[in-house]
């Protein structure tokens, strides 16, 4: 009776074995993540500039070949390529490597903006299909939108925003080292009344 039972285990463990040994085989490839963002920089009142840059990290065990970016999503009725270009390739991605590619688009045209992801494809020596992968998305544009004019006193409200919490424990420093540096009154009174 125990004779089944022990096979039927080893069978088990043989299997959960070849399983493991498959996964393990298996997580030897590149793992690509890639992060896109998008900034506005108004030049006049007419046009806007949009400042894009995607970062391609590769957090795999194992080199990326053929990897491309196209970043295709800006329409070309509201967006122009002023410089660099919406696609780049490079011959490999290292693992652990990271690629950075910029690129700026000119528009005038008033909205709200959301772009797509760009596209990464890759190859993997140990798989014969094209590997692909998507960047995060950014956030929408709001693009020649009537901004507020900047308040006399922001850039200071800036500032303290910004350093506020360092500014307080600075000053609690020094006020903690004038009192226990400068002598007390009423101890020297003390002194006096005593002798």
């Amino acid at each position: 009776m125990a004779d089944p039972m022990m096979k039927a285990l080893t069978a088990i463990a043989l299997i959960a074995s070849l399983l493991v040994c498959s996964s393990l085989a298996s997580s030897d490839v590149p793992f690509i993540v890639a992060h896109k963002k998008a900034t506005l920089n108004r030049i006049n009142s007419g046009a806007e500039r949009v400042s894009v840059t995607i970062d391609i990290y590769n957090q795999g065990t194992s080199t990326a070949y053929d990897v491309s970016l196209t970043d295709d999503g800006w329409p070309s009725d509201k967006f122009s390529v002023i410089s660099g270009s919406t696609t780049k390739s490079w011959e490999k991605l290292d693992a652990g490597g990271i690629l950075s590619h910029t690129f700026e688009l000119e528009t005038n045209t008033k909205g709200v903006f959301a772009g797509e992801p760009a596209v990464i494809k890759f190859c993997v020596p140990t798989k014969a299909a094209l590997q692909e992968a998507l960047s995060t998305p950014i956030l929408p544009l709001d693009v020649l939108a009537d901004r507020p004019p900047e308040q006399k006193f922001e850039w200071a409200k800036r500032l303290l925003a910004k350093y506020g919490s360092l500014i307080s424990v600075i000053s609690i420093i020094v006020l903690f080292v004038y009192l226990v540096a400068t002598p007390s009154k009423s101890s020297t009174k003390g002194s006096k009344k005593r002798r």
